[in-house]
């Protein structure tokens, strides 16, 4: 019998919705991609510029409007472009490192010295007036002779380019080469049923210009191509597609796009291969190259499950830097130990893909005995192990020296999730339908025992002793919002552990209350166990060995219009190897939580593809 307890605790957290703003320094990169130090007039400007944004534009940001909503109400909770510093209850303004975060994003959503090219001021604006089409928080101004709208103008155009991220820094982030090869041609590209982009954009009114064509020629000369980049990379965030106006503008609405395009919706969907490319040139690469990735050592690997598409979070600078595409259904995601292959269960067509991590091209489809789920390697590399979710439930054995399916183990009941020990010797599935934890004895290639529970079994977390051989394994099973504890040694349950019932209020809408909690893990240095509540739209941490609850990071929430607001649905978790950093996976916000471990708060959002789940920690040797 297992013990029953909830922790209770008390504890003051609220989430931190603005991205990390890059160290403030005297330094600039080149397109060369050398350091070079700014003059001290460039410094001066940039403090100038600050301090006038502080002093002048941050207040706006908390006036309230007629309807009593303030810009801060929807821009410090929601995933928009523009992020503003949450604060804490009691305080009414930010501090200056909080104000200098929310002043470098401003700076990318502004033209220095052109208020009528900066999505700051045009997209509150009204649409007569100037503004863009549609604003998700209404139109605040009338017109450009507005009190607040003139303040903002005049701050835009005293702002030096040496300041603006929208500015060199962000022209020098992106490639010429590749925009002119592969994102160029797309503006003169005759779509069915469209106008080319190239019609409408040449008139001298719009914030995207493209140069004419000179008589007789179907392309643009080496200077007008320079001048469409500059154009073009005004719209851009470089590492991040679903921030960029350039592909955010064009996009369906249904699909993640803004509320209205005067061109019409060029891309249906962001699988349109002329989106990707463009994407693929925000992410600032054409093809990854060997050079590209080596330079970031970690990376962490997103499953789009309801997508076709795995995308690669750079841990350096929290950008996808690489997608691989063609995999329909993605599920689980491994690496061979030099980092060379990708091995992702493929729910689609039934087999195991291997990518090579470099190209991001898969090299083989390794044809499965039935439906794929969740997958582990072995420590050597010599093995992976896929789980098949059909009865009577089964593991297959893929050996990575000849990439064929030498073997399936027998085990109760199909298989969800499978993981391999810490210390190699075992692997551990787990089944929904069969409520049990199947032991393989790898040596074997045997089941050698099982433990059953009350409740389906879902994600997994193993907890090592200190000789490296299995201590715990933290189980989350349905329709509980915790998880149990499993003795190895004695193979039996041993406790059973309930999040605390604060915060709460969310899975109902999701529909999502049979799985209140999905994602667990511990993390790499061994002290600290975190676990995702679906109910609670947060990620808990339990200090390890004592399984004391150490506190807790709300996620962001979606707020739908007519609607209550809606957890992001937390589905699984990833380190990187310091444990500085946690993962977690927003199956409900097409998004990546980034959450500091020691502060538990919340420090990015990284914007990835449609639902994405099995997350996974490369580190290139």
């Amino acid at each position: 019998m297992y013990k029953s307890f909830q922790h209770e605790v008390r504890i003051s957290a609220f989430v931190v919705m603005s991205l990390l703003a890059a160290c403030d320094t005297a330094f600039v990169v080149t397109s060369a991609g050398q350091s070079t130090q700014q003059n001290s007039s460039s410094s001066r400007e940039s403090a100038q510029d600050f301090e006038g944004y502080r002093t002048k534009v941050e207040p706006i940001f908390l006036e309230q409007r007629e309807n009593g909503v303030r810009c801060y109400d929807c821009h410090s909770t929601l995933n928009t472009r523009l992020r503003l510093a949450a604060l804490p209850a009691g305080r009414a303004t930010w501090t200056e490192a909080e104000s200098h975060k929310n002043y470098e994003h401003v700076l990318q959503l502004i033209v220095p010295g052109d208020p009528l090219k900066s999505r700051l001021l045009l997209h509150p604006l009204a649409t007569e007036a100037g503004g863009d089409p549609a604003h998700g928080g209404g139109k605040f101004w009338k017109s450009q002779s507005d009190a607040e709208w003139q303040i903002l103008a005049n701050w835009v155009k005293s702002t030096s380019s040496a300041t603006s991220g929208s500015g060199t820094q962000t022209t020098a982030a992106l490639d010429f080469e590749a925009f002119k090869k592969t994102v160029q041609p797309i503006f003169l590209k005759e779509r069915p049923g469209h106008a080319r982009c190239y019609g409408c954009h040449t008139t001298s009114n719009r914030v995207f210009h493209l140069a004419v064509l000179s008589p007789g020629l179907p392309e643009w000369t080496e200077e007008q191509s320079r001048l469409n980049f500059q154009s073009a990379s005004q719209l851009v965030i470089p590492g991040k597609p679903q921030e960029s106006r350039l592909l955010m503008h064009p996009l369906a609405p249904e699909a993640g796009g803004d509320a209205f395009h005067s061109g019409g919706r060029q891309f249906a969907s962001q699988e349109d291969p002329d989106w990707q490319a463009i994407a693929d040139w925000v992410h600032s690469r054409t093809t990854p190259s060997a050079g590209d990735l080596a330079f970031h050592g970690v990376q962490v690997y997103v499953t789009n499950s309801a997508g076709n598409t795995v995308d690669v979070v750079d841990a350096a600078n929290d950008q996808v830097v690489q997608t691989i595409h063609g995999i329909e259904l993605p599920h689980g995601v491994v690496f061979s130990p030099d980092a060379r292959r990708v091995y992702i269960s493929n729910e689609s067509e039934s087999v195991l893909d291997v990518v090579d991590r470099e190209s991001a091209k898969i090299l083989k489809k390794i044809a499965l005995s039935g439906h794929p789920n969740n997958l582990a390697i072995t420590r050597d590399g010599g093995r992976v192990l896929v789980g098949i979710r059909e009865d009577p439930g089964s593991v297959d054995v893929i050996d990575t020296r000849s990439l064929e399916r030498t073997k399936t183990i027998p085990v109760d009941g199909s298989v969800h999730n499978i993981y391999v020990t810490p210390d190699g010797k075992f692997a551990v599935s787990g089944s929904i339908e069969s409520k049990s934890a199947s032991v393989i004895d790898l040596n074997t290639e045997k089941m050698a025992w099982e433990i059953k529970f009350d409740r389906s079994v879902r994600p997994m977390a193993f907890e090592a002793n200190a000789d490296g051989s299995t201590h715990r394994i933290f189980v989350q099973l349905s329709g509980f919002n915790g998880f149990a504890v499993v003795d190895f040694a004695s193979r039996k349950e041993v406790a059973r552990i309930l999040l605390p019932d604060d915060p709460g209020g969310f899975g109902g809408a999701e529909e999502r209350l049979g799985t209140p909690a999905h994602g667990i893990g511990v993390a790499p240095d061994g002290h600290s166990l975190w676990v995702n509540s679906t109910v609670a739209n947060a990620t808990f941490k339990y200090g390890l060995p004592d399984l004391q609850l150490v506190g807790y990071c709300k996620l962001p929430f979606l707020q739908l219009p007519n609607r209550p607001a809606m957890g992001v649905v937390p589905e699984w978790i990833a380190f990187t190897p310091d444990s500085a950093r946690v993962y977690v996976s927003n199956s409900g916000a097409r998004s990546v939580s980034v959450i500091d471990s020691k502060t538990l708060k919340l420090v990015d959002i990284v914007n990835v593809g449609e639902v994405p789940k099995r997350i996974n920690t490369l580190v290139i040797p």
